[in-house]
């Protein structure tokens, strides 16, 4: 059994690169962003996952394939919900909860943001 912290003030190490928005099922729309991350607990095939994810300037669109709860750690970042219009923007210690399916517009607006997050890959009821 493990317990992972991801505290404000911990050193910020190296993550795994992941490549472009387009290696991670995202469609790149401005800029050219650079993503990486880690697994701390599950991996993609488990229907929950989660860890760190960190992502360069620039703007991508994704479609999740996951529900997700995340923290900015790091950054400024502006998501837009492209099936209704609104857009919030989040900073350092925000949260969001993202329901899986919904389409999604990154706007990393400095020039990295690091999120923790877990990923829920299963429906959910109703």
């Amino acid at each position: 059994m493990t317990m992972t912290a991801y505290l404000q003030t911990m050193e910020r190490g190296d993550l795994d690169a992941w490549g472009t928005p387009e290696d991670i099922g995202s469609e790149t729309v401005e800029g050219a962003p650079e993503c990486a991350g880690s697994f701390d607990l599950g991996s993609p095939d488990d229907p929950v996952f989660g860890g760190l994810y960190s992502v360069t300037k620039g703007k991508y669109r994704v479609t999740y394939g996951f529900h997700e709860h995340a923290t900015l750690l790091d950054g400024e970042v502006a998501l837009t919900n492209e099936a209704t219009g609104d857009t919030v923007v989040y900073g350092p210690g925000d949260s969001w909860i993202i329901a899986k399916g919904t389409p999604v517009l990154w706007d990393i607006r400095s020039d990295v943001a690091r999120k923790s997050y877990l990923a829920v890959t299963t429906d959910l009821p109703g």
